[in-house]
């Protein structure tokens, strides 16, 4: 399964990579729970940010240089802030750490606008959310809409241990009466959600919504596979381990030279084998936002005006592939593709 799972009844279609970038004030870091902690972004002078859809996240430019991708957590009705949930994690790719070590309040971050690709789908009788860790993040601005919206909705939040659960104290009300049930191993495999049971009876009408670690999600798949693929959304951290050809950066095929010509720049060049868009594109002096290089954050997302892209990336839907691709991982079926840059 591709790291967003996406059905046609999503609220929000993904922005191309043209999108604006905004510069915000970082005005509060809240400790959350243990390496856990909140980022809360404003405009400048109190002015509103770009509206988002629960289920969004925003790319973060950090100091050191790289770009990563945060969920965002707060109501999707407050319009004065953004606001994310980062686990410091010591043995990551150095997003979290950044996050965590060298900003401040106070500090000007560059952020790009929401885009989403794990959206509350329309029209549904009751959502289900199944949450690992720091898996939260999106889920509880999913909860705030399915509240505001009056659906029925149900949340199985998995962690360690009570000092490893952020928004506890938010929860504590949904937990007492019955919408949320919190589960903890203790980091022990055999101590685990019993998934089958949570997932056994599919009811017409009801989505599945699920984030966190790879473990779990592949053990939640596993569960749910008699449940309809249209009703399952998912979101990874990072790409499918071992992700099928059509969906990964791993050529099935022997690649073949293209060109790429850039519409608003009147430039054309030419991408051999081995070679990736966005490579080409910085080897000529353009500079294009990236950060996975493996075509799941979305970051790269660009679109094309003419020419016929092969699609390699894991979040892209039938339809948005008509119109957009994720320059960092994949090519082009014809000669000439033709991109809005």
């Amino acid at each position: 399964m591709s790291s967003h799972v996406m059905s046609e009844e999503t609220l929000a279609r993904p922005q191309p990579k043209t999108q604006s970038k905004i510069n915000v004030l970082l005005r509060a870091i809240t400790h959350l729970a243990e390496n856990i902690s909140s980022f809360e972004f404003v405009a400048g002078e109190g002015n509103m940010l770009p509206v988002f859809s629960a289920g969004s996240h925003i790319d973060v430019h950090l100091p050191n240089g790289i770009i990563r991708q945060y969920s965002l957590c707060n109501d999707a009705s407050e319009q004065h802030r953004y606001v994310v949930a980062v686990l410091r994690d010591a043995h990551g790719r150095g997003g979290s750490k950044a996050m965590h070590d060298a900003l401040r309040v106070g500090a000007q971050v560059t952020i790009s606008v929401p885009r989403n690709h794990f959206a509350l789908a329309n029209g549904v009788s009751k959502h289900v959310f199944i949450a690992g860790g720091i898996g939260i993040t999106p889920i509880m601005s999913m909860i705030a809409q399915a509240r505001a919206q009056q659906h029925d909705f149900h949340l199985y939040y998995c962690a360690r241990s009570p000092q490893r659960t952020a928004f506890l104290a938010e929860l504590a009300p949904l937990i007492a009466s019955g919408y949320v049930t919190l589960h903890y191993d203790g980091g022990e495999l055999s101590n685990s959600l019993d998934l089958k049971a949570a997932l056994r009876n599919y009811d017409p009408g009801t989505h599945l919504y699920y984030c966190g670690p790879a473990g779990l999600l592949n053990a939640v798949e596993a569960a749910s596979a008699h449940w309809p693929a249209q009703a399952l959304h998912c979101e990874r951290f990072s790409g499918p381990a071992m992700p099928a050809a059509v969906l990964s950066c791993v050529p099935e095929a022997p690649e073949m030279s293209f060109d790429i010509e850039l519409a608003r720049a009147g430039k054309r060049f030419t991408v051999k084998p081995g070679q990736t868009i966005v490579d080409v594109l910085k080897a000529n002096g353009i500079e294009v936002d990236v950060s996975c290089k493996r075509g799941y954050c979305g970051t790269c997302m660009t679109r094309y005006l003419s020419g016929k892209p092969h699609h390699r990336d894991s979040v892209l839907d039938e339809e948005d592939r008509e119109e957009f691709v994720m320059i960092c991982c994949s090519r082009a079926k014809t000669e000439t593709l033709v991109l809005d840059l």
